[in-house]
Formats: structure tokens, sequence, C-alpha cells
């Protein structure tokens, strides 16, 4: 018997002979029999005419669609978050399918609200963005790839308005733009780490103000954030118009609606603000739309999306990314302020792994039985729960189960939710799909349905910037003070001089820490939040704050999993 390796962590054992080797997720969903997205989407009820079709498996639902069921009651809403991850993750997105396969398979009618995926995480380390194993959502090649073009959308409204931005400069700066105030930055969908700091316009007079520029990845730009959280086309352009790009000589905001670049932006965005429609192995429909990062950005998808799927099924099932130190902070303090939203329930995914990762120990020896490793990494799972709890939602701790896990680690991991009072349950969805993820959709249901939620979201917005950051990095990661660069300390003092003090604040932070030092695993204390720069998203509503050593534009890493994709036959190999 011999066992063959491949590079995804996420594959299913089959025989194949006389060995063993493993079926990777993108063979799995080649393999899938899938329905014509019109067959999915008459589950819920929507109509052929209601959607726009992108062949056969894809789709975008129309306007008319929301006018037909904005007044019907919603579903419960069921956040899907989790513990600080591993650098491969811990299936988050995976739990999220699974579960809401599992809940149609007991009888409960689930749609599933997903962001989509960027390509930096699938050529560089983490791999994509649609679940895993037999829980995954379809056509994932397309998925992970250009998909409905919404990302090249968003790319190509944010550099619109830098090349107006440059143009209005060029022809004369009526505007009195200060060059060294501009604080629009290009993006690109892409980690590409030389981008970081670039200078444009060299060459002769005619090519432009030479000056030092920027990139960042497009998940991280505030068009994204506009995107997934405008209500509608007029509320969108309202906000693109309001989007900061520079300052002038005298400290004015220059916005996109004085560069007259609204009209334009929004043209380009036209097909990205409406939400997509795919489906899952098991053919729950899922609508996938907008993909901001956690880590970098508010890591939740649109605020259209959600509301459809509440609309459409009796539950809908989301996530946000990374741990819930990020993106379930900012899905309960950003997103749910925003839209109006009420999280009923929280599942809070943790893997036998991840919690020995926090423990203290290296990827060589995650397979093997350590319980003093995870009695000292389960204090990271621990902090999750008391701070799902301070936004007053009932929580359901999801175990992810691996394959190397022992029955001793998760009788240990079990028994330690069970005395902390939440509901548990062990998820198999990646072996087997929605049967595997039952009961952990009933105790769901159960959580949902018996406990109330009394979401309230962390702080109040009338806070102050400083006492705002304060409360997060104190309340959710747990750090004993705040330190300010001088250039963060001055942008801070601008903003409350213009009346912006009073947002909601988007904190990017590593995701594999509640620190902001990556390497300070578990549940540090006594630790110093440095925070290096803030600047304002006048368009989303939120101000960013970068701490630590967090890139709004990624590097790849040393050997990306770029290396391992390829077309053979006229199928794409090495996605994951």
């Amino acid at each position: 018997m011999v066992f063959v390796p491949k590079r995804s962590i996420y594959y299913k054992p089959v025989w194949r002979g006389d060995s063993i080797s493993m079926k990777s997720d993108i063979e799995i969903a080649q393999e899938a029999k899938l329905k014509h997205i019109r067959e999915v989407a008459e589950t819920v009820g929507i109509k052929e005419d209601e959607l726009d079709c992108y062949g056969k498996y894809k789709a975008k639902v129309t306007d008319e669609l929301w006018e037909k069921v904005k007044d019907r009651p919603d579903g419960k809403l069921i956040l899907v978050t989790a513990i600080n991850p591993t650098p491969a993750g811990e299936g988050k997105t995976t739990i999220t399918v699974g579960l809401g396969q599992s809940m149609n398979r007991i009888g409960k009618n689930c749609v599933i609200a997903l962001r989509e995926p960027s390509l930096g995480p699938c050529f560089g380390i983490k791999g994509g963005a649609a679940g895993g194993g037999y829980a995954q959502v379809v056509p994932m090649d397309d998925l992970n790839l250009h998909f409905t073009g919404d990302f090249h959308a968003i790319t190509s409204a944010n550099n619109l308005l830098a090349a107006m931005l440059d143009n209005h400069i060029q022809q004369g700066n009526a505007l009195h733009i200060d060059t060294k105030q501009i604080v629009w930055k290009r993006c690109l969908d892409m980690n590409d780490r030389v981008l970081r700091n670039v200078v444009v316009g060299l060459g002769r007079k005619a090519d432009g103000v030479t000056r030092e520029d920027h990139f960042m990845i497009s998940v991280a730009s505030e068009i994204m954030a506009i995107l997934c959280l405008a209500e509608d086309m007029e509320d969108l352009k309202s906000r693109l118009g309001k989007i900061i790009a520079a300052y002038s000589d005298t400290g004015e905001p220059v916005t996109a609606g004085q560069l007259k670049a609204v009209g334009a932006m929004a043209a380009l965005l036209k097909d990205a603000v409406r939400p997509n429609m795919i489906q899952t192995l098991e053919h729950t429909p899922a609508l996938i739309h907008g993909g901001p990062f956690a880590n970098i950005a508010h890591g939740c998808n649109s605020i259209r999306a959600t509301r459809m799927a509440l609309k459409l099924g009796d539950y809908c099932i989301t996530e946000a990314g990374f741990g819930a130190d990020l993106g379930a902070e900012k899905f309960m303090d950003i997103k749910c302020r925003a839209a109006g939203l009420k999280p009923d329930a929280i599942v809070l995914v943790a893997t036998v792994r991840a919690l020995k990762y926090n423990g203290g120990v290296p990827k060589s020896e995650w397979n093997q039985e350590n319980l003093e490793a995870l009695k000292k990494g389960i204090k990271n799972l621990e902090k999750h729960i008391e701070n799902i709890r301070k936004f007053g939602v009932p929580c359901v701790v999801a175990c992810n189960r691996f394959s190397a896990d022992t029955e001793a680690e998760l009788a240990y991991v079990k028994n330690f939710c069970e005395a902390k009072g939440c509901e548990f349950a062990i998820a198999d969805v990646w072996g087997q799909g929605g049967k595997g993820g039952e009961e952990l959709a009933g105790k769901v249901v159960k959580t949902a349905e018996e406990k109330e939620s009394r979401f309230a979201p962390l702080y109040d917005t009338d806070r102050s910037i400083k006492e705002k950051i304060g409360t997060i990095a104190g309340e959710i990661y747990g750090a004993a003070d705040v330190t300010y660069e001088a250039a963060a300390e001055k942008e801070i003092l601008r903003l409350e001089d213009l009346g912006f003090g009073n947002t909601p604040v988007c904190m990017a932070k590593n995701q594999y820490s509640l620190s902001d030092d990556p390497k300070k695993l578990g549940c540090p204390k006594d630790f110093t939040v440095n925070v290096r720069d803030v600047y304002i998203s006048a368009g989303a509503g939120f101000i960013v704050a970068i701490t630590g050593t967090v890139m709004t534009m990624p590097g790849l890493p040393k050997k990306p999993a770029a290396e391992g994709i390829d077309v053979v036959n006229g199928e794409i190999t090495g996605l994951f």
C-alpha cells in the first residue's frame, strides 16, 4: 500500500488499485453533477426571468427579484467565524457550505451567503475560497478565478478614479490638489509586493506629474467596501461621491464627486452591484457577492446578498473572514450596524491542529497527539467564546475534523466547550458533505430557535476615534495598551477636525494572533497594540486603523500555489 500525498491539505482518501491516493478539491468539483442554475433558483422560488445567466451554472439575480421579496419576513441569520487560524486556514468556508447542505438535509430551507475569492490567496499560500472536499460551492474553478467579472469592475472603477485624479492635476489642477497629499491608491487583485511603493509620471512633461504612488490589493479597496455596504445603485453613487482621493493645498478634502468620476465609476459597477448565485455540491443555493479581506478590510460579503438570502430562506448561513477578532467583530460593528441586521447565532469553527498550533506546536507535529499543547492553545478558543458573548449572541462551537485528530483530543475540546456552556458538535462535512454536519445543523437550529439573541455592537460610534480603537484592542484582542505613531496621531486629529470622528473603526491586523504580532499565539497578555497609520474610507463610512506590520498589498510566499496550477486537456488543475 502506497500513500501518495498531494499539495492541498484538503483531500479525501480514495482507493485506486492497490494504493491509496487522495482526490483533490478540484477533482471532486469537476466530477460533480451540477444542476442548471435555473433549477437551483427554482427551489427558493426564483423564476427564470429573475436571473441573468452567465452560462449554465452561474447567474446574477435581478433588481426585480428584490422588489418581489423585500417585504417578506427575514429568516434566521447564522454567522460562521473561527478561532485564530494556522497559515493554511481552518475550513471556515468548508463548514459554512457544509452547514448549509446539512440544514437542507434536516428539512430546513437554507441559503448560503459568501464572499467571492480573491486571486491573491488563490495564487499565494491559502488557496481559494470555495470550501473543500464534499462541502464546496461550484463551479469551483470559475468562482476562484474570473467568475462574473465583479473584481475586474471594482479594480477598474478604483483605477479610473486614480487616472482621473492624475489627469486633473495634469490639466491645470483647478482643485489645487496637493500632490504630497494624494491618498487614493491604485489597486490590483494580485499579491505583488513590488507595487506597494512606486514612482509614477516619469518621462516627459506630457507623461504627468512625477510623484510617489502606491498599490493595494483590490479586496482592500474602498470600492470593494462600498459595493458590499451599498443598499442600491443610488446609495452606491452617493457613497462613491464621498470618497476622499486627496487633499488640497489648504487641507480641504478632494472627493470623487468633485473630480466628476462618480457616473463613470457607477457605470463600471452597474452589473457588479448585483449578487451572484451558484450552488453547492448538494445543490443548496449560494449567493456569492463581494470579497473584502478581514485582516486589511471589513471582511464580509455584501449587504444585498445577505438580505436576499434572508428573504429567500428560513436560514441564511454567512461567514466573516479569518478569526472572530477580525471578521466577526467587523460583521457586527460595521456590517450589522450599517444594515440593521441581527445575528441569531454564531458558529465558532475550531480545529484540533489550530489549537495545538496556538499551543506552540510546529506544523511538522500537528498530526501527533499532544494534549498538553491542546490545553495551552485552547485559551485561544476560550477568548473567542468570551468575545462573542460580549455581543450578546449565542454561540455554537464546531470542530472541523481532520483525519489525524484523536478521540482523546476531540473529547477534551468537547468537554471544554460544554463546561463553558456552549453547544458543541464535531463536523466532517469535508469528507461526508451535508451528512457529516447534521449534528451541527441540529445544534444550530436548537440554539437559534431556543436562545434569545440580545445583539448589540461593542461600542457607540459617537465616542472618539482613540476610544473606539482602545475598546476593540482591549475588549476583543485583550491588549493592555495602544500606542500611536506620529503619522497616525496627526491623521486622527485631522479626521476629527473634519467631522469624521463618529464613524465605526475597521482594524487592519494580522490574522494569526489576537495581538498585532503574528508570533504571539494562544491568548497573549499584557501586550501593546501599535497603530501605524489611520485613514478615512468616507464612502464606506468607516475609519481604517493599520496596526503592526500588516500590509494592504500582500506578497507571494517563497513557493506560491501558482507553481502548481496548470491547464491539462482543457481542464484547470492544481487549484485548491
